[in-house]
């Protein structure tokens, strides 16, 4: 069948030739030291032609004739419940003539519809990802949807970054490789943990997201400037030489008392700054001004203090409102450190990784001294039989590492497999609620279960969401995994070991199989990693 429309023959080539040749004027601007660039948040929300839909394009429209916005946000799914694609909405977005950043995050799919969807962001031409893990699912059709967190963000930035090189895979013929995308691919940190476990487990985490090929950073939200600072320092030495973006949130009383609650994880409102802004709410403008005003406060702090450009979200903003934020941002920014007080909002016990400046409010080069803080979890009997048995065991130089070996590979294959795999599998069931993935990562996360402890499955360090040393998803009944982990660790002046090893996402051909077979036939990722040389699971 003929197309409708007359094609050249090369229009398809044209068309990629084009989208490849766009200036990312986002990126421009951001690896441009004399450029403070701006993003701002737009919520798609949930719907096709729906009112939220509409008013989104509207406003993408305003950004994109104002000149003064650099990139839009697209959040995905915020808060765990269905929305309209950031993906799909980029794509428009980009024909407005301003850059879409979409949050693209982990959540809801698996590694296969991860890199879907990244090659239709690629033939869209919407380049600059913001990867994250995602919030957990709420509510659905029909109830609660199945939770799927396949990769981490720390797996998800190794795929774009080898699809940024040219993917490549085996075929029939050999390998196959694509041409390469060119996404601008960036990560998120937050400096606004209140305990030493949850904010060294973020560090450690930005390390790995670095390391994975993250090429800006964009923090969590917050508004101690202390706490902004810390993650600028930390930044620096460390040699992360990344630009890094602020998040400032325009912030109503409603949403602040939300965030006071932990009701949106990630988001850190103390008692002190949620009582300013009730106060606030009897002006004549009810708060207006005062929000903007707090905003264009942040703006010039951030500048001021070195960060590389900033990020304006808020619920029902106008464009307007943030132009006036961008406007008197600018008038403030020669007087930044007059401002820092007031953003004086520490978490009450909070931890800081710096040691105070009392002179000017933010924090000395000098790390604070932790081995004499308390742990932040419980240190359970099981952890050092584990140890011990591990040592036994899964060390290449222990006796009982031969003769393990040795009997792997006798019973693989034979009935007497699935004896053995049955005998491990409930000894783990017992000792770590094990799940029988058959690739372990028990040894990675301090013989603690990621598959069963942690509702997200993070194999490489915490997600955002944990408060006060709690999992994002079971406040104040569950500790999160990797703060527990951390806690084990630090117990042996061993918890960096967390900062180290990127762990492979979990192979399911080995899912209700003996990970310790998989591990002594050298199968596993663990073994695969360290060659013989080091331990298994």
């Amino acid at each position: 069948m003929s197309p409708r429309y007359p094609l050249k023959s090369n229009g398809i080539k044209e068309e990629n030739l084009r989208i490849s040749m766009r200036e990312n004027l986002f990126k421009e601007a951001l690896l441009n030291p004399s450029v403070f660039p701006v993003t701002w948040e737009l919520v798609p929300g949930r719907g096709a032609k729906e009112s939220a839909q509409e008013k989104t394009l509207s406003l993408a429209k305003q950004a994109a004739e104002s000149g003064k916005i650099c990139a839009l946000t697209l959040t995905d799914n915020p808060g765990g419940t269905p929305a309209m694609s950031a993906d799909f909405m980029g794509s428009e977005i980009v024909n407005l003539g301003i850059e879409p950043l979409v949050h693209f995050t982990c959540k809801d799919k698996n590694r296969n519809q991860i890199e879907s969807q990244l090659y239709a962001l690629d033939r869209a031409g919407v380049r600059n990802l913001l990867v994250m893990s995602g919030d957990y699912p709420v509510s659905g059709y029909r109830g609660r949807p199945a939770p799927v967190f396949d990769l981490d963000p720390i797996h998800t930035l190794q795929l774009i970054s080898d699809m940024n090189k040219g993917l490549t895979y085996p075929g029939v013929k050999g390998n196959i490789r694509h041409q390469p995308s060119i996404f601008f691919v960036g990560a998120v940190v937050s400096p606004f943990k209140a305990t030493e476990a949850e904010q060294l487990l973020q560090y450690y985490k930005l390390k790995k997201k670095i390391d994975a090929g993250a090429q800006f950073i964009v923090t969590q939200l917050g508004y101690d400037a202390r706490k902004f600072h810390e993650a600028l320092l930390f930044m620096k030495q460390n040699n992360f030489n990344l630009p890094i973006i602020g998040n400032i949130y325009i912030l109503p009383y409603g949403a602040a008392k939300m965030m006071n609650r932990n009701e949106l994880p990630g988001s850190v409102v103390t008692d002190k700054l949620l009582a300013e802004i009730d106060k606030e709410r009897n002006d004549s403008d009810k708060g207006e001004s005062a929000r903007i005003l707090r905003a264009a406060r942040m703006y010039a702090i951030l500048k001021g203090m070195g960060y590389s450009g900033v990020h304006i979200g808020g619920h029902n903003i106008k464009h307007e409102q943030v132009e006036r934020i961008i406007t008197q941002g600018e008038a403030l920014a020669s007087q930044w450190r007059d401002l820092i007080r007031y953003f004086d909002y520490p978490i009450p016990g909070g931890f800081y990784y710096f040691d105070n400046d009392s002179q000017t409010g933010l924090n000395l080069d000098k790390p604070t001294n932790r081995q004499s803080r308390p742990l932040d979890a419980t240190v359970g009997f099981t952890y050092g039989f584990s140890r011990f048995f591990h040592n036994l065991m899964f060390e290449p130089e222990k006796k009982l590492y031969s003769l393990m070996k040795k009997l792997s590979g006798k019973v693989t294959g034979t009935k007497i497999e699935s004896i053995f795999h049955k005998l491990e599998h409930w000894t783990k069931v017992v000792i770590f609620d094990c799940k029988d993935c058959g690739d372990c990562a028990l040894i990675d996360v301090a013989y603690l279960c990621p598959m069963s402890q942690c509702p997200k499955n993070q194999r490489n360090g915490a997600c955002g969401g944990s408060f006060e040393g709690w999992c994002e998803v079971y406040p104040g009944k569950k500790k999160c995994v990797y703060v527990r982990a951390y806690a084990r660790l630090k117990k042996h002046q061993e918890e960096a070991q967390l900062s180290k090893n990127i762990v492979e996402p979990c192979n399911w051909d080995f899912h209700q199989t003996s990970s310790w077979l998989n591990f002594y036939l050298g199968k596993d990722h663990t073994s695969k990693r360290h060659s013989g040389n080091s331990s298994g699971n």
